[in-house]
């Protein structure tokens, strides 16, 4: 049974004079479903992130918010968005309870509602206990959390999350994880960081983009499973120059681990284990260790990204 797609996002693109920062981006999220966004720093995020809020006015293309149209049904679609931004909007000079309630009045919350509102949203943040406290007294833990209360005390239907836990401890990390797992059973939640792990223990499915571009559109368990690239560490006690080993069949990267070990990732369809193990036999590079390994998110991001970085840390260095 098909999900109900509550943001529809059609190649949009954002130009800033002649720069392009958003370059005909187009996905959609469903209800229930957690999209980690990713991409190097100056890729389009937060640009991307703005233009679905209707902060920003795409040059091109539409956005839709639970079948609302971002601009021509602006005050409609942004009933449906709670967004928390890296730097959560707080008012630190008043209580818990006292901001929250100011949030609720500017999200239009009827004051027979507001009371239940904030119990709502205080109770699925862990903040039951904190009502009467400062806001600046608060951890920084408990200050996202309250963020995040007011990013839901509506009950949006889509939640945007701008590093969320951006400076926040393990134990906090693992508390405002369990959080947007929670909040992904009645919302589809947008999660924008650059911790990758966060990305695998929290998100359904991943989006890259790079220079603005969409580079990668994968649910977690198909990109866990790809189907065109695998990885191997390989440990040679004579290792031959790089380049002698990239030019070994099916080799579409290599990571130096250290002197003696390295990270090769391979094309699927092609053994190259074996023809590195029977290479490294013949021209006695020593082989003492040759094991397989799962392509993680972290290697997936470097190798579509990889390049443009180094393109632009080039440019950069020549001008």
């Amino acid at each position: 049974m098909n999900k109900e797609t509550l943001v529809k996002v059609e190649h949009i693109s954002r130009y800033y004079g002649d720069h392009c920062a958003v370059d005909d981006l187009s996905f959609s999220v469903s209800r229930g479903e957690v999209l980690g966004f990713l991409g190097p720093n100056g890729a389009g995020k937060s640009t991307s992130m703005q233009i679905i809020c209707g902060v920003l006015a795409a040059s091109d293309g539409n956005v839709s918010v639970a079948g609302h149209d971002i601009i021509d049904e602006a005050k409609l679609a942004k009933q449906h968005i709670g967004f928390l931004p890296e730097q959560p909007p707080l008012y630190t000079d008043l209580t818990v309870d006292e901001y929250l309630k100011y949030c609720g009045r500017l999200r239009k919350i009827s004051s027979n509602n507001i009371t239940s509102s904030l119990a709502n949203c205080k109770e699925r943040c862990g903040l039951n206990d904190a009502g009467g406290r400062l806001i600046s007294n608060l951890s920084k833990g408990f200050q996202q959390r309250v963020g995040i209360a007011q990013a839901i005390i509506h009950s949006p239907s889509v939640v945007i999350l701008d590093e969320p836990t951006s400076g926040l401890d393990p134990i906090q990390i693992v508390e405002i994880r369990s959080l947007i797992s929670e909040l992904s059973e009645d919302h589809s939640v947008i999660l924008s960081t650059h911790i990758l792990s966060e990305v695998q223990s929290s998100c359904d499915r991943v989006l890259i983009i790079n220079r603005g571009k969409l580079v990668l559109d994968e649910s977690m368990l198909s990109l866990q499973g790809d189907s065109k690239h695998s990885c191997c560490i390989v440990a040679l006690q004579k290792p031959p120059l790089l380049e002698e080993l990239e030019k070994t069949d099916g080799v579409t990267h290599i990571d130096v681990i250290d002197q003696y070990r390295f990270r090769i990732t391979y094309l699927q369809d092609i053994c190259t284990p074996a023809i590195l193990a029977n290479t490294a036999s013949t021209a006695d590079w020593g082989l003492f260790e040759l094991i397989p390994e799962h392509d993680s998110l972290e290697q997936t991001f470097m190798r579509l990204t990889l390049d443009d970085l180094n393109h632009v840390q080039q440019s950069t260095l020549s001008s």
